[in-house]
C-alpha cells in the first residue's frame, strides 16, 4: 500500500482511482463495506482520510477518543487490500474549504479520482455543509462518480465508532470485535518500564498509550503481534491496562506478559489485541497476593484464548 500525504507527488497511474472516503476510526465493519463498494476491477483501490482527525482540530482539549492512531489504521487498511492511502492534512485551511472547492480542487483536481464512496452520514466542507447527496451533484459536475454506502447493522444495532467506544469502555472487547470485524488493538513501541514484572516472575512488554481512547482498566486475555526484530510473530498472553495502584498512582500504560516467551522486545513495534476482559484493576495488600492473582489471571487468560471465536467469521 502506498501512502500519499500533503506534498506527495501524485503518480499518473494513481489518477483514476476509486476511493472510499471518511475518518475510518477503528476500520470497523461499516468502514469495510464502504471500501468494498469502492472496489472496481482495473482501477487502484484508494482510501481518502484525514490526519489529524477533524475532531482533534475543532476540540483539541477534549479527552482522547481515537480507537486507532494513523499507523494502526494504515496497517488495517493494507490488510483489506487498499492500494493507496491518502491522508489529507486537516487544519483550519482545509476546514475553511467549501464543499464545492473540496470536490473540485482536491477530489477531482489533485487526486483525479474516478469514483468516491462515502457512508450515509458523511459530511464535508466548511460548516459541514456537504452531504452524500451534494457530493453526487458535485461529482457529476467535476467528473467523478459519487456513491453512498448504506449503514451496516449488527446484532446490537447500527455499527459505529461511537458504539465500539462504548463497548470498550464497558469492558466488553468481544462486543467491540463483533462490530469491528477484528479484535481491537492497541499499538505502540515497547519501552523500558519499572521492571517490577520481571522481579515478580512475569516480565512484561510495556507500551505507553498516548492520544488514544483507553478501554476499561483491568486485566485482559490478549494476543500480541510483534512486527519487527528477531521475535516477529504472534504470541498469546495476558495484559494489565491501567495505573498500577498497588505501586502508587502512575500514568496509564499497557503491560503485556507473553506466555512461554523468552527474549528482548525493547524498541519493537507491537500490536496488542484485546480478546477478553478478565477482571478490574485492583490494589493488593502486598506482593504475595498480587503474584497469586497473576497466576490465576494467566490460567483464565489461557482458557479464554482457547475458547475465542474469530470476530471476522
Amino acid at each position: 500500500m502506498r501512502l500519499i500525504r500533503s506534498g506527495t507527488e501524485i503518480r499518473p497511474e494513481d489518477r483514476g482511482a476509486s476511493a472510499a472516503m471518511g475518518n475510518f476510526d477503528g476500520v470497523h465493519r461499516g468502514h469495510a463495506s464502504v471500501i468494498d463498494l469502492a472496489r472496481q476491477e482495473g482501477r487502484p483501490l484508494g482510501v481518502v482520510t484525514f490526519e489529524p482527525h477533524p475532531r482533534e482540530v475543532f476540540a483539541p482539549d477534549a479527552p482522547p477518543f481515537r480507537l486507532m492512531n494513523a499507523p494502526a489504521r494504515r496497517h488495517r487498511l493494507e490488510k483489506l487490500g487498499v492500494d493507496l492511502c491518502v491522508e489529507l492534512e486537516f487544519d483550519r485551511a482545509m476546514a475553511a474549504l467549501s464543499a464545492e472547492a473540496f470536490a473540485r480542487d482536491i477530489l477531482a483536481g489533485r487526486l483525479g479520482l474516478s469514483r468516491v464512496v462515502v457512508g450515509e452520514d458523511f459530511r464535508f466542507g466548511k460548516g459541514r455543509e456537504g452531504d452524500a447527496a451534494m457530493l453526487a451533484e458535485l461529482g457529476a459536475r467535476y467528473g467523478f462518480e459519487a456513491v453512498t454506502a448504506p449503514m451496516v447493522e449488527g446484532p446490537a444495532g447500527r455499527v459505529s465508532s461511537t458504539a465500539i467506544r462504548e463497548a470498550l469502555c464497558a469492558g466488553d472487547p468481544e462486543a467491540a470485535a463483533r462490530m469491528l470485524g477484528h479484535w481491537h488493538r492497541l499499538d505502540g513501541t515497547v519501552s523500558h518500564g519499572d521492571k517490577r514484572g520481571r522481579e515478580l516472575g512475569f516480565p512484561t512488554a510495556n507500551v505507553v498509550l498516548e492520544n488514544l481512547l483507553l478501554p476499561k482498566f483491568g486485566v485482559y486475555a490478549v494476543e500480541i503481534e510483534v512486527f519487527d526484530g528477531p521475535h516477529a510473530g504472534r504470541y498469546p498472553g495476558a495484559a494489565s491496562l491501567g495505573v498500577r495502584p498497588t505501586f502508587g498512582i502512575n500514568a496509564p500504560n499497557l503491560e503485556t506478559y507473553l506466555f512461554d516467551f523468552s527474549g528482548d522486545l525493547y524498541g519493537a513495534e507491537v500490536s496488542v489485541a484485546l480478546i477478553s476482559w478478565l477482571r478490574g484493576e485492583e490494589k493488593f495488600d502486598g506482593i504475595e497476593p498480587l503474584i497469586a492473582q497473576m497466576h490465576a489471571d494467566c490460567d483464565l487468560a489461557r482458557e479464554r484464548l482457547a475458547a475465542r471465536i474469530d470476530p471476522a467469521a
